[in-house]
């Protein structure tokens, strides 16, 4: 068990989306395709890589996180490098990108790019 308020390097990203396919085409794709890729690349510093949707499968939201800032990145430049980078765009609008963490200059300068905000790590705890 974690103890209250220790520190924390973790990062999570939410990735707020609209879904623009059909929504069986892009549950069919998000669980087939894009989870199925991330997973096989056994990223060792990535804890999760979770897709959640609406009631109406109108909206998604994308929730990672990482052991840290650096991993956060490795995670993006693999994205970058991935042939379902392209994919993304064709299956949602990205409405917005929220990251949470202590995150390092170069993840801020990644995700700025994508309109992303920021919100360091205050208090808490971490069971694991």
């Amino acid at each position: 068990m974690g103890e209250l308020n220790a520190n924390s390097e973790r990062i999570i990203f939410m990735i707020q989306c609209d879904v623009k396919s059909n929504p069986s085409e892009f549950q069919k794709w998000i669980k087939d395709r894009a989870s199925k890729y991330v997973f096989d690349l056994k990223e060792e510093n990535t804890i999760s890589y979770e897709w959640h949707l609406s009631k109406d499968n109108k909206e998604a939201t994308l929730v990672e996180s990482f052991v840290d800032s650096d991993a956060a990145m490795q995670r993006l430049a693999n994205h970058a490098a991935s042939p379902i980078a392209a994919e993304v765009l064709e299956q949602v609008d990205i409405k917005g990108v929220l990251c949470f963490g202590n995150t390092k200059q170069d993840l801020v300068d990644a995700l700025t790019a994508w309109g992303a905000k920021f919100q360091r790590r205050f208090c808490g705890f971490n069971h694991k």
